[in-house]
């Protein structure tokens, strides 16, 4: 089922939480909405299943006009980050509470409860109470009792901010893997931008109330449209640089424009660097990419699979942050205090800023 948001907005006294938003929403997609504490990201959500009520605009869910009916009529499960189960009930009957409300005939409620157990990898906990659960067995249930009326969209405020990282891990790809082969549509508000990139079929950046933009993780991470977006999708390097002709020119270096960048043309820019996307190199013929300058290794940092690296360049303020793999840190045989050359293989441009460091 799709769901359309219409120039929606709300206000807590004299604070705009959501801002005119407009955003469309696939049928059997799982969305991600993400954004940092307080971005408004979790008042839409409540917003789509009507646990808060609208100041203007309208909600969809499909061809139907939901924005003034009540949560129970909209046909909608939702998942809560503290899990929300009832303490006094076993599993099982945490899963058929709405089923029961709904005065499904027992026969049908326990079918109905078994296959869910089966689904979550509960099987033979129905008969346990939440207290008997590890955190992420809770939140499987949680899961299992908002799918129980079945739903046509799932909606789940930040489900595993409360577990630690393997267990977030583990479930991300349970919700993953349960959500397809349900089919049902699926918006999960979250600040970790792992857990977006991991789950997400699209990804909406919020941030004051405001929809900036919407696109696949690559697409975001790799071509943001906004400053927003490519300092909170990771680490970012900027450069200050301009766009003239077929060259994009930075400091005394010259790289070549990216395509379809004419619009920028004549323009101050501002050059995103990932750091996986930088090199470095003892000499400057060892650069497989353009050079950018000079520097000093400020510091490295193990970081498991990858090694990071820090560069005071010679005619930059702000430090280069650089990946690396670590077979490639020993070859090199770099070590803080050392001078290095600073290459780059990929970048993206964006309207400057006065935000930027150059």
């Amino acid at each position: 089922m799709s769901i359309s948001l219409n120039n929606v907005s709300k206000r807590f006294e004299q604070q705009m939480v959501v801002n005119d938003l407009t955003l469309q929403i696939q049928p059997g997609e799982l969305f991600v909405l993400l954004g940092s504490s307080g971005s408004g990201k979790s008042t839409l959500l409540r917003m789509i299943a009507g646990l808060t009520p609208i100041d203007q605009g309208t909600i969809l869910l499909g061809e139907r006009d939901v924005t003034h009916l009540p949560t129970q009529e909209r046909g909608v499960g939702f998942v809560f980050q503290n899990y929300s189960l009832f303490r006094h009930m076993t599993v099982a009957q945490n899963i058929a509470f709405g089923l029961e409300i709904r005065k499904i005939p027992r026969p049908q409620r326990r079918a109905r409860v078994q296959e869910l157990l089966d689904l979550i990898g509960l099987s033979d906990y129905g008969n346990r109470t939440p207290a008997q659960l590890s955190g992420g067995q809770q939140q499987r249930v949680a899961l299992a009792r908002a799918l129980a009326p079945e739903p046509e969209v799932l909606l789940l405020d930040e489900p595993f901010g409360a577990l630690d990282v393997k267990i977030r891990s583990q479930l991300r790809q349970n919700l993953r893997e349960i959500q397809q082969r349900l089919g049902i549509t699926a918006v999960l508000v979250t600040h970790d931008q792992d857990e977006a990139f991991e789950l997400a079929d699209r990804i909406g950046i919020i941030e004051q109330g405001k929809l900036l933009e919407v696109g696949n993780p690559e697409e975001l991470y790799r071509r943001p449209q906004h400053h927003f977006t490519a300092t909170f999708l990771g680490t970012a390097n900027l450069l200050r640089g301009a766009r003239n002709g077929t060259q994009v020119h930075v400091g005394e270096r010259h790289l070549p424009a990216p395509e379809h960048t004419e619009h920028l043309s004549g323009q101050a820019v501002d050059v995103l660097l990932r750091p996986e996307s930088v090199e470095i190199a003892l000499e400057p013929a060892d650069l497989s990419g353009h050079a950018l300058g000079e520097g000093t290794v400020q510091s490295i940092t193990f970081a498991g699979a990858l090694e990071r690296v820090t560069v005071r360049m010679i005619d930059r303020e702000k430090p280069m942050e650089v990946v690396i793999a670590p077979e490639r840190a020993r070859r090199l045989g770099i070590r803080p205090g050392d001078h290095v050359w600073v290459g780059v293989q990929e970048y993206h441009l964006l309207p400057a800023t006065n935000l930027t460091s150059s």
